[in-house]
């Protein structure tokens, strides 16, 4: 693709605010249309990238009109706008849908209308609940145990519907959990929540026994994945793709021991064997090594990369 202008949904926010210097960087991309509610997000998260080459677009991906405005002369579309944060949606069940299923269905019918090209949509891992087999596949049934996950799935339906209809091309990115430093940085996830606790002397707190899996990338992983797919859609042929790596999936006791060790402090690790650990999913990744997309980050580097931004400049602690 050449000339490119692409709209990024939730382009405010951990991921985006990763992904939109990156696509502003590429020769391939002419121009970037931010949408974005700012209900999550904040300008200040686009630091650095407002260029002559940067459009913001400040709506509502419930309202379609605001949708279908952003959407105009759009050539590829990657839809990030989301309630996230899966635990805390059990007591946001309708805004949850209305946010992540209703506004991708009118991303995608705004897509259909205009004759865009590539719909890249954010789904995740945690679509997968908790799962006995640690091959989990991109076949594998889905088990949604909140309503994020549950959103998800019925946003993914949402776009076979409309690659059938439409005949664009769309791919669903279920990403693993993301970590690592951002503008638009999140600490409600667990490798981010762990380093800021570990600096601040903070006993690291585990949910249960600590033994659920789950699989890890670094949010500028996750911001190249989705650059990839929407620019090179050739090299996406399918419409579900799991998006880390199989040597990044971790116990969530081995994550508190890993940012221990990278930190070198004495922490404590508390397990609260009462609380629910929540979903458990180990993933498969073979069939994203065919798309040529691999990941960079190690999970050690990312830890070591989000203390160095957290801490004055100059200390030196890991």
């Amino acid at each position: 693709m050449s000339s490119t202008r692409i709209l990024v949904t939730g382009g405010c926010g951990y991921i985006g605010s990763a992904l939109v210097p990156y696509l502003l960087d590429d020769s391939r991309v002419d121009d970037v249309v931010v949408f974005d509610s700012l209900v999550a997000g904040s300008p200040a998260n686009l630091a650095g990238s407002v260029t002559d080459e940067l459009t913001f677009r400040r709506g509502d991906v419930r309202e379609y009109g605001d949708v279908e405005s952003a959407t105009r002369d759009v050539d590829a579309v990657i839809h990030l706008a989301a309630i996230t944060g899966a635990a805390s949606t059990h007591d946001r069940h309708a805004e949850t849908f209305a946010v992540n299923r209703d506004g991708t269905e009118n991303v995608l019918t705004a897509a259909g209308k205009f004759g865009i090209d590539n719909v890249v949509v954010a789904s995740s891992c945690n679509n997968y609940g908790r799962a006995a087999s640690t091959d989990i596949n991109e076949e594998t049934p889905q088990n949604p145990l909140n309503p994020y996950a549950e959103s998800k799935v019925a946003a993914e339906e949402l776009l076979g519907e409309a690659v059938d209809e439409y005949g664009f091309d769309g791919t669903a990115l279920r990403m693993s959990t993301n970590y690592g430093w951002s503008p638009g940085v999140r600490f409600n996830l667990v490798v981010n929540h762990f380093v800021f606790r570990g600096l601040t002397n903070r006993p690291l707190t585990v949910y249960g026994d600590g033994s659920n899996w789950r699989p890890f990338i670094h949010v500028r992983d996750a911001a190249r994945a989705y650059a990839h797919a929407a620019l090179e859609p050739d090299q996406w042929p399918q419409q579900v793709y799991n998006v880390g790596s199989n040597d990044a999936n971790y116990r969530i006791s081995e994550i508190a021991e890993i940012v221990r060790e990278e930190l070198d402090r004495e922490l404590n690790v508390t397990y609260l064997e009462d609380e629910h650990p929540g979903p458990s999913y180990h993933v498969n990744f073979d069939r994203l090594d065919e798309t040529g997309f691999e990941p960079e980050w190690t999970l050690r580097d990312g830890i070591r990369d989000i203390a160095t931004e957290l801490q004055p400049k100059g200390t030196v602690t890991v």
